[in-house]
């Protein structure tokens, strides 16, 4: 075996790695979350994009270790456009993944890289987002679907997101 092979094991096992500890954390905090507040919907939501931003990360190492193996191995066609399909599943789950996080779509925000993700869902403690907060408080749909302002008169007209 040689040193690029090793790498990329490496890279492969860390990958994998990251997804399984920060499952692990991140059931923990949700589970600490949920224990301290008893607030089952705010301890999912923090579990939600952990999970998520844990997901992430891990996806980010694995496509590092795809680049180190096809430019460390004999040059092919095949090989490239295997690194290529890869790259292009891995990405696409890392972008839905991230929409799915943050709610919103990668050009209305800053760019966010996993563990930036990471941090954020446990900061912010399964609380959401204060846009998504502001969103949902600034109209709230009633029984015809029609929206009603939220002046806290009427708070079963309210969604329960």
């Amino acid at each position: 075996m040689d040193f690029f092979e090793l790498v990329t094991i490496v890279f492969e096992v860390a990958g994998v790695g990251a997804m399984v500890v920060g499952f692990v954390i991140a059931v923990t905090l949700s589970a600490r979350l949920w224990l301290r507040t008893r607030d089952g919907g705010r301890a999912f939501r923090m579990l939600r994009e952990t999970i998520g931003s844990v997901i992430l990360l891990g996806l980010e190492i694995l496509v590092a270790a795809d680049l180190v193996k096809t430019v460390t191995s004999t040059p092919s066609l095949t090989d490239a456009a295997v690194l290529a399909i890869i790259v292009v599943i891995r990405t696409l789950l890392s972008f839905s993944l991230q929409i799915e996080i943050e709610g919103t779509l990668p050009w209305r925000r800053l760019a966010t890289t996993g563990p930036q993700a990471f941090g954020q869902a446990v900061a912010r403690g399964g609380e959401r987002p204060r846009r998504a907060v502001e969103e949902q408080d600034a109209t709230a749909p009633d029984a015809g679907g029609a929206t009603v302002p939220d002046d806290g008169r009427f708070p079963e007209l309210r969604s329960r997101g």
